[in-house]
């Protein structure tokens, strides 16, 4: 029987509470816990059932007790936390995005690639069964177009803000760097096709929230073309109203159409010219990648928190030398800040852009 891994989670907000969730349903050691201050790690420490509070991030980064360091805080501090994790030894799993900037994310993909430790991204919709299934469908069948779109509305309104829409601590761009990301790794990993270049446009449509002057984009409108010549457009925003988190993939091939809906992550729709037809998550056609993840029996829906469980589930199996399929690791992390540059660089110079190469 494998001794569970000794887990520290760095950051205490939604994003962290899911991984500490994810760590106890594995049945691992949610060993401490590191929020924005002392008395904040302590709360979160009792909130999240951790045995352990410790004062800073930096402290648990390099904590001796701890196997596994999940980085959960604001994205100015993912790379510096990443390196004293590493340095000590740890293996990690880092929440995107992996830097701020393409040189400090090269140096950090250096810095891992000397050592023999995991650094796991958490593209977790690569995780639905549902996706495995598309992927399955539409390997070695010709794409003829890809498209979609990821729209959330917690930003829709004036008043609202975050710390994300200043750049000081969430990077050049906020909804590209945030969740468009995530439709293009999920449309590189079901097609198998990666995007060689981009044109884009970042419309920052509320200049001002709260009283403050915000510099990141709010939405993304993205053409793109992929190294086999296959054309996509994807429309990404966080101020459409009613939208919790729409992320749709749609992937044309001759004869099918196939569409996933992350808000309902239980059917795959297959479109045709004779019939559509609609595919349950359970169904026997399923084949079996799809079928392996699947945790309760068809009719009970699995979601989010499952697939990110999931994503857990084989970060930590690669910490004990297995090889999952499909893993997102920190070299997918810098390539998705490959792609958030040549975005960011398009829609300066209103042109296309090729993606860098990595």
């Amino acid at each position: 029987m494998n001794v569970p891994l000794r887990a520290g989670v760095i950051g205490a907000g939604f994003i962290g509470a899911v991984h500490a969730r994810a760590v106890h349903t594995l049945g691992q050691d949610l060993a401490a816990v590191a929020a924005s201050t002392p008395a904040r790690s302590r709360e979160a420490a009792a909130e999240l059932g951790a045995r352990a509070a410790v004062d800073s991030a930096e402290e648990l980064a390099a904590a001796p007790d701890i196997d596994v360091v999940h980085i959960c805080t604001p994205n100015a501090l993912h790379a510096p936390l990443t390196r004293i994790a590493l340095d000590a030894g740890k293996h990690v799993v880092l929440e995107k995005p992996v830097g701020t900037s393409s040189a400090e994310v090269a140096d950090l993909v250096r810095r891992w690639r000397d050592t023999d430790r995991v650094a796991a991204v958490p593209f977790a919709y690569r995780f639905y069964p549902v996706v495995r299934e598309v992927r399955d469908r539409v390997r070695g069948v010709p794409v003829r177009l890809i498209h979609g779109v990821y729209l959330q509305d917690w930003l829709s309104r004036d008043s609202d803000t975050n710390w994300r829409v200043q750049s000081g601590l969430g990077g050049p761009s906020r909804a590209f760097g945030d969740i468009g990301v995530h439709w293009c790794d999920l449309a590189e990993f079901v097609t198998g096709q990666r995007i060689a270049r981009v044109h884009a446009v970042l419309p920052r449509v509320v200049p001002v929230r709260a009283g403050v002057e915000v510099d990141t984009e709010d939405a993304a409108l993205l053409q793109f073309e992929t190294e086999q010549g296959v054309f996509g457009s994807a429309v990404i925003s966080q101020i459409s109203p009613g939208r919790r988190n729409q992320l749709q993939l749609r992937i044309d091939t001759p004869d099918t159409e196939y569409a996933f809906d992350q808000q309902v992550p239980e059917v795959l729709w297959m479109g045709g010219r004779e019939e559509t037809r609609i595919l349950h998550r359970g169904d026997p056609a399923l084949g079996p990648d799809a079928t392996s993840r699947n945790l309760v029996p068809a009719g009970h829906p699995q979601g989010y928190l499952d697939s990110f469980t999931g994503f857990i589930a084989d970060a930590y199996a690669a910490m004990r030398g297995e090889k999952p399929d499909g893993l997102p690791t920190l070299a997918d992390g810098a390539r998705a800040t490959a792609i958030t540059e040549a975005v960011l660089d398009s829609a300066a110079r209103r042109d296309w852009v090729e993606v860098t190469p990595g």
